[in-house]
C-alpha cells in the first residue's frame, strides 16, 4: 500500500512541474504582448531577463552553496564549457525563442522549440551508432508532419508563417538541444542553479555589447512594466525554481512529460487573450509534437540497460531528462 505522504509528495511534485511550465508558456504569450503591442524588441528582452534572472539565481546559489557558485572559475576546462553554454547555449535559446515569438506568435515559436527532443534523439542514435528503435522512428515522423501542418496548414504550396518565423523556430529547436546536451558536466559537478546561473548572466552580459539594456526600444505603460516583472520574475526564476523543486517528488521523466503543457498554455493564451488564429492543423501538429515527448520517454527497459552501457556517465543524465524512463 502506498502511503498517504508518498501520495501528497507526488501530487505537489505534479502541481510545482505544471505550475512552472504553465509560467513559461504564459510568458512567451506575454513576450508576443509586448512586441506586437507595445513595439520592445527581442533584444532588449534577453539582455534584461538574462541580467537579472541571471544574478539573482546566482545571489540564491550563493546562500544555499556558497563554495561551489564561484569554484566553477578555478578549473580552465570548466571556464571554457561554461562560456560555450552560455552563449551558444543560453543566449542562443533565449534569443532564437524570442525572434520566432517576434516574426510570429508564442505559440507556433513554443512548438516549434519542442521539436528538441526529437533532435536530441537524433544526436544520440549517430553519437552511439544504434539503430532508431521503432518508437524513435514514430517520434521523428509525428515530429515531421507535425511541423508541416503548423507551418503550412496541410497545404504543400505555401507557409502560414514567414520563412523569418520558420528559421528562428527551428533554430531555437536546435539551440534547446545543445543547451540540453552541452552542459552535462557541469550539471553534475557544480548544481543547475549555478550553472544556469552564470549562463545567465555571462550570455546577458555578453549580448549587451551587441544590444546594451539601457537602450530600450519600446512603448512603457503600466501593462508592458507588469509584463516585463512577470516575464523576468515569474516566467524565468519562480518558473525554473519550481521546475527544479519538482524533481525532489517525482521523476525526470515525468517532469519532462507534464512540462508538455508549456506549448499548450502559450497556444490557448494566444488564442483567447491576443486572439491569434489557430486552426485545426495547427492544433493537430500541436498534439503531434507534443506527443513526441510522450512517446520518447517511455522507452523499453532492455534498451536502456543496452544503451547506458555504451554511455559515458555524465550523458546517462540527459536520457533520464528528456528521453528515457528508468
Amino acid at each position: 500500500m502506498i502511503s498517504m505522504p508518498l501520495i501528497h509528495s507526488r501530487q505537489k511534485g505534479f502541481i510545482l512541474v505544471i505550475t512552472g511550465a504553465t509560467l513559461w508558456g504564459i510568458s512567451g504569450t506575454v513576450a508576443q504582448f509586448l512586441f506586437h503591442y507595445h513595439h520592445f524588441t527581442p533584444e532588449w528582452l534577453v539582455s534584461i531577463r538574462l541580467l537579472i534572472s541571471g544574478f539573482v539565481l546566482l545571489v540564491l546559489a550563493n546562500a544555499l552553496a556558497k563554495n561551489r557558485v564561484f569554484s566553477i572559475w578555478k578549473n580552465r576546462r570548466d571556464i571554457l564549457q561554461i562560456l560555450f553554454f552560455s552563449i551558444l547555449g543560453m543566449l542562443a535559446v533565449q534569443y532564437t525563442y524570442f525572434a520566432a515569438i517576434k516574426h510570429s506568435n508564442a505559440a507556433t515559436a513554443t512548438v516549434l522549440q519542442y521539436l528538441a527532443p526529437v533532435l536530441i534523439a537524433f544526436y544520440l542514435t549517430f553519437r552511439y551508432r544504434r539503430k532508431p528503435s521503432n518508437r524513435e522512428l514514430v517520434s521523428i515522423i509525428l515530429a515531421i508532419f507535425g511541423t508541416f501542418l503548423l507551418v503550412t496548414k496541410g497545404s504543400v504550396d505555401r507557409l502560414t508563417i514567414t520563412g523569418v518565423a520558420l528559421f528562428w523556430g527551428l533554430l531555437s529547436a536546435f539551440a534547446l538541444a545543445f543547451y540540453t546536451l552541452q552542459p552535462l558536466k557541469l550539471l553534475a559537478k557544480y548544481g543547475s542553479m549555478v550553472v544556469v546561473g552564470w549562463g545567465m548572466l555571462i550570455g546577458g552580459v555578453s549580448f549587451s555589447f551587441i544590444h546594451p539594456p539601457w537602450i530600450i526600444q519600446g512603448q512603457w505603460s503600466l501593462h508592458s512594466i507588469l509584463a516585463v516583472c512577470f516575464i523576468v520574475l515569474f516566467g524565468t526564476l519562480i518558473a525554473f525554481i519550481f521546475y527544479l523543486e519538482s524533481l525532489k517528488y517525482i521523476s525526470a521523466s515525468e517532469t519532462s512529460v507534464l512540462a508538455c503543457v508549456e506549448p499548450l498554455s502559450a497556444a490557448f493564451l494566444s488564442v483567447i487573450w491576443l486572439q491569434v488564429r489557430f486552426g485545426i492543423e495547427e492544433w493537430i501538429g500541436t498534439l503531434c509534437i507534443i506527443s513526441t515527448i510522450m512517446i520518447l520517454s517511455t522507452v523499453d527497459k532492455k534498451n536502456i540497460i543496452k544503451l547506458h552501457q555504451k554511455l559515458e556517465p555524465f550523458h546517462r543524465n540527459v536520457l533520464v531528462f528528456l528521453i528515457l524512463k528508468e
